[in-house]
């Protein structure tokens, strides 16, 4: 039986949006991460993040993967599950298949997970992120945190728009797209 998911973007909406995160030691977490992700005990999971800076030069591959592991051991170690990390590492102008708002990551989390991308949610702060959702036929919602705020003028999809992770996890729990047991 498949089940939702809840596809997470890194910077900006789970953690601090300070450009080009090379260390641990620099991640700073948004003030809601932990408890708005508890509440969400009962959906899979993902993190799916554009790491751009890769592919400039301005951010080692394995700098971007120990950062990634550090955000899904720290919300472990809080009782957060993370299914998988994905990352692309690529610039728009690359035209790869795994770079937002092209769903391959989503398409690989359905295969490999039984995910149920009709009832699942994309929750980011920039455009491609809901994007995303509309891409994958799943739901989006656009939080202002981040560059939210800055980016909100370049919205092209319908989706709902929130301050922060707390209130899209509020929203997801009250979803219609599942029933929360």
């Amino acid at each position: 039986m498949k089940r939702p998911a809840v596809f997470l973007d890194r910077d900006g909406t789970l953690i601090e949006d300070l450009g080009f995160i090379r260390d641990p030691s620099q991640v700073v977490f948004h003030p809601k991460t932990f408890s708005a992700l508890r509440r969400l005990h009962d959906v899979a999971l993902f993190i799916v993040t554009n790491q751009n800076g890769i592919a400039k030069g301005q951010l080692r591959a394995e700098e971007a993967r120990r950062v990634n592991d550090h955000v899904v051991r720290c919300l472990a170690e809080a009782g957060i599950e993370i299914l998988n990390t994905y990352c692309c590492p690529h610039e728009r102008m690359d035209n790869c298949e795994c770079i937002k708002p092209k769903p391959h990551f989503l398409r690989v989390a359905e295969r490999e997970y039984g995910i149920d991308l009709a009832h699942s949610w994309v929750v980011g702060d920039h455009p491609a992120d809901v994007e995303l959702a509309l891409n994958a036929g799943a739901r989006g919602i656009y939080v202002l945190s981040g560059h939210g705020q800055k980016h909100k003028p370049e919205l092209k999809v319908f989706c709902e728009i929130v301050r922060d992770i707390g209130e899209a996890a509020e929203i997801i729990r009250a979803g219609t797209l599942y029933e929360v047991p």
